[in-house]
């Protein structure tokens, strides 16, 4: 089944005819995603990479059907178009865009929750890889062909460390249900907490591995959750373990602000909860593997 995309799921590009969304859009289309078209206001009944462009998401959506979307807008203009695809009716939208400024994202939060739930837009990112079921659809900007079918979930705030993950696994012989980058933002469109009851509802996926990192309380409040909540094992892994006290390292949200933040406090309280901890980042796939084994 995977989550979120598939095969048949109509995908939109906003920010279609700019350079990044130009390259990204035609890897997508390359990889086999249902790429029915593009958003650039002002181009609207133009052809781009052999789609239509659309001037609104509004459009897209009545048009070409258009479900899920991927911005690649400039960060001023980046909020925006999130709201617009939510507006638009959009049910699953990336948010590839580095530096959003916070209170826009504030803003595109409140935004969302005026929504029904059962109407609500999911979004991922900002600052993220994307999406990827394997041998399905691809919405990101991930290396594709590192990417093996299977039945692993993955979720995690950083997207090189995602690729990790998926070409350790595929070296084993294991496949991904779909991989999901939440993004290494301070405020995010969803939480690891979000895409874990997802991933429990999907009968695709087995296992789960999170690929967390300093600052936040999400990794921690994903195993509350994951130990109240669900049947299937969660890994996880987290970044940090030498990072000072008080200082941003990569990510934005990668900041230790307060007691339990820390990746050791981290690593603790998820052990605690009964999640399996990789040591190290080249262990995860291993780690899985055998998480995977005491299954059979």
């Amino acid at each position: 089944m995977a989550i979120f995309i598939n095969e048949t799921t109509k995908i939109i590009v906003q920010g279609f005819t700019g350079k990044i969304g130009t390259f990204h859009a035609q890897d997508m289309i390359n990889y086999g995603s249902n790429v029915v078209g593009g958003v650039t206001p002002g181009k609207g009944g133009q052809k781009h990479l052999d789609r239509p462009i659309f001037n609104t998401v509004k459009e897209a959506v009545e048009q070409a059907g258009a479900e899920a979307s991927i911005i690649f807008v400039p960060p001023a203009f980046a909020a925006d178009s999130i709201m617009e695809a939510a507006d638009a009716g959009i049910k699953y939208c990336v948010a590839i865009t580095d530096g959003i400024p916070t209170q826009d994202m504030m803003q595109v939060k409140n935004f969302l929750r005026r929504f029904p739930k059962e109407e609500r837009m999911v979004l991922t990112g900002p600052n993220c890889a994307g999406t990827i079921s394997p041998e399905r659809s691809m919405l990101g900007i991930m290396p594709g062909h590192i990417y093996m079918r299977g039945n692993v979930g993955v979720v995690g705030r950083s997207g090189t460390l995602g690729y990790e993950a998926a070409d350790q696994m595929k070296r084993l012989g294991i496949g991904i249900s779909t991989s999901v980058g939440i993004g290494g933002d301070p405020i995010n469109g969803s939480s690891h907490r979000d895409i874990f009851e997802k991933f429990e509802q999907d009968d695709e996926t087995k296992v789960i591995l999170m690929i967390g990192e300093i600052g936040g309380p999400q990794e921690v409040d994903a195993g509350m959750f994951a130990k109240e909540n669900m049947k299937k094992p969660v890994v996880a892994y987290i970044a940090g373990l030498t990072a000072p006290e008080g200082r941003r390292m990569g990510h934005a949200g990668a900041i230790i602000s307060s007691a339990g933040e820390s990746a050791a406090e981290k690593v603790a309280m998820l052990r605690d909860l009964g999640v399996t901890i990789s040591p190290t980042p080249s262990a995860m796939g291993e780690t899985v593997a055998k998480v995977l084994a005491g299954l059979k």
